[in-house]
């Protein structure tokens, strides 16, 4: 057999045996259920020692996005938090960073609507392929509109990217079926994918 057998052979072990090992330090981190700024700088060395020999698409995502965090050299609040609850879904196999949303599962609005930026209220739930959250809201907020939480003077409620089949289940779940349901009773929100609001931008 060819060494390029052996190579992906050998390569697919090292990437099986890494996202084991990133499954146990996700567990280990958010097992008190709170992340602090030395549990961030000790994942950002971790995933730093092992994005050189790893192709897991989650890994280089995770990276990126700690790097983000820490880029200014503190991890906030809100960034712990957010990182605290991307760890908790991927430790429980529920979340994987590499696994594209099914858009045909999410009750997105159809046909999607043209997203206008002026004087809009935007709301952002899910892990985004943009960025963090706080980017996403910069992104409307530089373009004339507001950025705030789910409530009924929403005009787009926007969906990460990446999620599993398994979303009602998941921490964000709980805001789209709620902004189904007022959308139901005739809210004028509108439910819409990360993708489409990109290509607003």
């Amino acid at each position: 057999m060819s060494s390029e057998f052996y190579n992906k052979v050998g390569g697919d072990r090292i990437s099986s045996r890494q996202m084991d090992e990133l499954i146990g330090v996700a567990r280990g981190l958010a097992a008190d259920n709170k992340i602090n700024q030395e549990e961030v700088e000790f994942l950002q060395k971790w995933l730093a020692a092992n994005i050189h020999i790893s192709d897991q698409p989650l890994i280089r995502t995770l990276y990126q996005r700690v790097n983000d965090i820490l880029a200014d050299g503190l991890a906030d609040e809100v960034e712990r938090a957010e990182l605290l609850d991307t760890l908790n879904r991927f430790s429980s196999r529920d979340f994987e960073l590499g696994e594209i949303l099914k858009a045909t599962t999410l009750p997105l609005c159809d046909p999607a609507p043209v997203l206008s930026f002026a004087n809009k209220r935007f709301c952002f739930t899910g892990t985004f392929g943009y960025g963090q959250r706080k980017h996403c809201e910069q992104a409307v907020t530089s373009r004339g509109s507001i950025a705030g939480p789910l409530n009924q003077t929403i005009n787009y409620l926007v969906i990460g990217v990446y999620a599993t089949e398994s979303w009602k289940h998941s921490s964000f779940g709980h805001k789209i079926l709620k902004a189904a349901e007022w959308r139901a009773r005739g809210v004028p929100v509108a439910i819409v994918s990360e993708e489409h609001w990109t290509r607003h931008l």
